[in-house]
């Protein structure tokens, strides 16, 4: 299934945190009936710092950490949510309590029960600790009034709770092991002796080469894992990576984004290999502009540079096909993204035009003004040169500045050394988790990634983030978004171009393999593989 295709049938469901209750919902049937047993060759691009994902976000610790770590929710690929640790969830009609259950003998890895006071614990450590700041932003307090019960009081509606409670955003974490007063981001159980809560256990890490999880006997869903044990090989090369699974030294391997490497996997009949499965993460990337910088202070400039640049042939000549188009900062395969906007189509004439009434007349050499665009990855460096020539078309002289590493060009970015730049941001399904952060005006930090970077201000969008932020019906919410992305997209701080290529590619030995929001960043407790 190509990307293009998979958002066209993506389902338009929103979960809010509906002013009523919502009860447990069933789980969604099997393809086939799953085969106990058996051990699960995994590859990863990169070693993780720790274990922890309470208090570090990304893939690399996301990926092993909703297999160690519970979370309350799992949601589905229809963005709906299921129930995993909690059994049931209620929320108030005001909006400001949120009542979990807990599962009944549930225990962490060292065999002492999974409590409610684990639960506030674990709520507290990632408000406190967690980068996504938003996430837990509106939580006053958790109750406990048992040891299966944790009520969740909020300052004001969050609409995104639910969302929250699930797979990386909220692991529950053991407090008898963490509240021992030391510090909790670089807490030695982070990385040894780690106890867990989820399907399997930690059992070894070989930095840099291999960790070895292991089916949780006790785990608190009867059956569960299928698996005996994943075994995680870190390999930083992706053709390698490639290699091991035509070979079938591996049997999984997600967040896969080499073109070339995921098209020749297409062509292998023991292979499946697909782009669903990343709504939840919701990677883009666009052409980000310094809009306090002249002449990108100017709209009309930056429109005329969005018309100069022709997404069709960076989406199907240098990625192959295998991204998908966006016309917005939120994700395709997101109910709240609005496709209804200008596509900003390659059009030289109206660029020009663009440029010519915003007093950018060209000088002699047919040059309108200079401008430098950085890049901060590899896969960024093809699309980073293609812009030279695109914009020269249009008068505009542009410079590649590379940087030599990600912590360059990330200081270069978020202190606004920059005129435009590519840029990859992920939306983790919610706008309040990871879209509001690039257009709130107060979000302008100085020094501090992935922020708003681009300086931009606009009260519209503010009033309009400040309201869906705090609203929990749907549809108003959806109507919220759809409106600040029509004025995103006329005041256009960036470009978004294309998704992140990302792909998961399986054995067809491998049955049940992850297809929900959050591809292997979910639990693989259903996975198996087959005889």
């Amino acid at each position: 299934m190509t990307p293009t295709t998979m958002i066209s049938r993506r389902k338009l469901l929103i979960t809010t945190a509906m002013a009523t209750p919502v009860m447990v919902l069933g789980v969604p049937l099997l393809a086939q009936e799953p085969q106990r047993g058996g051990t699960l060759v995994q590859l990863v691009e990169d070693t993780p710092r720790h274990f922890n994902p309470a208090v570090q976000s990304g893939i690399a610790t996301g990926e092993p950490g909703t297999q160690i770590f519970a979370s309350l929710l799992r949601f589905d690929e229809g963005f709906e949510p299921q129930p995993y640790l909690a059994e049931s969830w209620e929320m108030s009609q005001d909006g400001l309590k949120v009542t979990v259950t807990l599962v009944e003998n549930a225990t962490f890895h060292d065999g002492e029960p999974i409590t409610s006071e684990d639960v506030a614990f674990s709520i507290e450590t990632v408000k406190k600790y967690h980068p996504f700041t938003a996430m837990f932003a509106p939580v006053d307090s958790v109750d406990t009034p048992d040891a299966r019960t944790a009520v969740i009081n909020l300052g004001r509606p969050h609409p995104a709770i639910y969302l929250a409670m699930s797979s990386q955003l909220l692991s529950i974490i053991p407090k008898h092991i963490y509240g021992d007063g030391q510090d909790i981001p670089s807490h030695p159980r982070n990385t040894e002796n780690v106890v867990g809560s989820g399907p399997f256990r930690l059992t070894e890490f070989n930095r840099g080469q291999n960790y070895i999880l292991e089916r949780y006997e006790n785990f608190f869903i009867k059956e569960r894992p299928y698996l005996d044990r994943i075994v995680t090989r870190i390999i930083e090369d992706s053709s390698a990576r490639a290699i091991a699974m035509e070979n079938g030294e591996a049997q999984l391997t997600a967040f896969e984004s080499n073109p070339r490497d995921i098209k020749r996997m297409e062509a292998n009949p023991n292979l499946e290999v697909t782009s669903e499965g990343y709504a939840g993460i919701g990677p883009l990337v666009w052409l980000a502009f310094n809009t306090k910088k002249a002449p990108l202070d100017d709209k009309r400039v930056r429109q005329a540079i969005a018309c100069a640049v022709d997404r069709d042939f960076i989406v199907n000549a240098l990625l192959l096909g295998t991204a998908a188009p966006t016309l917005n900062g939120i994700h395709p395969g997101s109910p709240f993204y609005n496709p209804d906007v200008d596509p900003y189509a390659l059009d030289l004439d109206r660029a020009n035009a663009l440029l010519d009434e915003a007093g950018h007349a060209p000088d002699a050499n047919g040059t309108r003004f200079s401008l430098v665009i950085d890049y901060g990855s590899e896969p960024t460096k093809p699309m980073a040169e293609y812009i030279r020539p695109a914009l020269k078309k249009i008068g505009i002289d542009v410079s590649v500045r590379s940087a030599p590493d990600f912590a360059t060009w990330a200081q270069r970015i978020s202190n606004y050394d920059f005129d435009m730049t590519w840029d990859t941001v992920f939306n983790w399904g919610d706008p309040v988790i990871g879209v509001n952060r690039t257009y709130q005006s107060s979000n302008i930090r100085p020094g501090v990634i992935w922020s708003n970077t681009q300086q931009y201000e606009s009260q519209k969008v503010d009033e309009i983030i400040a309201a869906a932020n705090v609203e929990n019906d749907p549809e108003k919410r959806k109507q919220l978004y759809f409106d600040m992305q029509e004025i995103l997209n006329d005041d256009l701080p960036l470009y978004p171009v294309y998704t992140v290529p990302y792909h998961t590619i399986n054995s067809t030995r491998v049955g049940n393999p992850p297809r929900g929001i959050w591809a292997t960043c979910a639990p693989l407790d259903r996975v198996f593989l087959k005889s």
